[in-house]
């Protein structure tokens, strides 16, 4: 039996080669401690690690010092959160900002806090799955801390007006994080609003490994967040990330971001030709699109077919293609995706809703099987 074709990139991606091959590198030879000062593996292992601030760093027009490892963008994103906590009580500043479509990495923690003594102002999307910057600029007040919104929404694909947000709160003082989890490495202008202070990236939404990300620390004025850690026990990483730097996968980040700018404008080909092929074998059966189709990724298609639920779908499918409907960190207990629900479609448009994730690795499925599975639950 043949494994059915992975459509499913938004959840993780596969390594690319050149990632691969750095990784383990890095494994097998150069396999020193970063922190090791007395020897050349220590040293070797150094450099890379430097070499691969260098290379996300250059993504989103960053300072190589500003890339602090994490172990993913969910780490990240509790890091930023979390760190600024201190200095907001310290400050009076005990208002937060996002939004009803972030990931759960973002809306725990800003729950959590808001059980906590801050108060969480969570703005909703529009029908097409965006936030307006005008509503974030509206819920603004004088002791908001941090704005937290996500550059591109992991179920609809939708690109997050990351850039204009940033220059609505050009007026403000308080902090800007970007959840870029889903989009860094494909969405390339967005990040590099100097506005921007704090992005997330995860290394196994872009062809590197599970287990690395890293938070990227802007500068303003010169001055980065004042972030305080949660986990102490090392200094490592400026005193915010404790613990021994995992240099195979960072090596392999680093190799992922310098391919994914230098290969930007293939890959979104490569997945924009993809995208029309889903679409010509999908329009006979009357797709409707969740999300602002002007504004979603190439590589992704979120949709609904009247009457079909697409747990029932998935499973009529899955020899042929393996795809999902909605966030996989959610998976484990099936809940009615809430960033659908956010945007206002109905239960049963949102419990019908498939989503398509793939890059420019992925196969050629067989789009006329995937057909015949969708004309078998009409």
């Amino acid at each position: 039996m043949t494994n059915p074709t992975y459509l499913d990139c938004n959840a993780t991606t596969p390594l690319a080669p050149e990632v691969r091959e750095e990784m383990m590198r890095f494994f097998d030879v150069e396999f020193g401690n970063p922190g090791s000062r007395t020897h050349a593996y220590g040293t070797r292992a150094k450099v890379a690690v430097n070499e691969a601030r260098r290379h996300i760093a250059r993504v989103v027009d960053a300072q190589p010092e500003d890339v602090i490892f994490t172990s993913g963008a969910t780490e990240s994103n509790n890091i930023a959160i979390f760190g600024l906590a201190h200095h907001g009580r310290k400050k009076g500043l005990t208002h937060i900002v996002t939004t009803q479509i972030e990931h759960k990495a973002v809306l725990e923690p800003c729950q959590r806090l808001g059980e906590d003594g801050f108060e969480v102002t969570v703005v909703a999307p529009n029908e097409q799955g965006w936030v307006e910057p005008a509503a974030i600029a509206a819920a603004i007040r004088p002791e908001t801390l941090l704005v937290s919104v996500m550059q591109v929404n992991n179920e609809t694909g939708v690109v997050q007006p990351v850039a204009q947000i940033a220059e609505a709160l050009a007026w403000h003082a308080c902090y800007f994080h970007v959840d870029a989890a889903q989009g860094f490495g494909k969405e390339l202008d967005g990040l590099r609003s100097p506005r921007i202070d704090l992005i997330s990236i995860s290394g196994h939404k872009v062809y590197a490994p599970k287990g690395v990300g890293a938070l990227i620390m802007k500068r303003r004025r010169g001055t980065r967040p004042p972030l305080r850690p949660i986990m102490v026990g090392g200094g490592q990483e400026a005193g915010l990330r404790s613990g021994t730097l995992p240099a195979p996968l960072i090596a392999a980040l680093g190799k992922a971001a310098e391919v994914a700018l230098r290969d930007h404008g293939a890959r979104r080909k490569a997945c924009e030709e993809f995208k029309a092929r889903a679409l010509a074998a999908l329009e006979p059966f009357d797709i409707q699109l969740n999300g602002d189709p002007a504004r979603t990724l190439p590589s992704t298609l979120n949709f609904s077919i009247p009457a079909i639920d697409s747990e029932a779908l998935m499973v009529a499918l899955k020899e042929v293609i393996a795809v999902s409907n909605g966030s996989a960190c959610t998976s484990n207990s099936y809940e009615l995706s809430h960033v659908l629900l956010a945007m206002g479609l109905s239960e049963e448009r949102a419990s019908g809703a498939l989503r398509l994730s793939w890059c420019h690795m992925t196969p050629e499925p067989d789009w006329s099987a995937v057909a015949a599975g969708i004309r078998q639950m009409l």
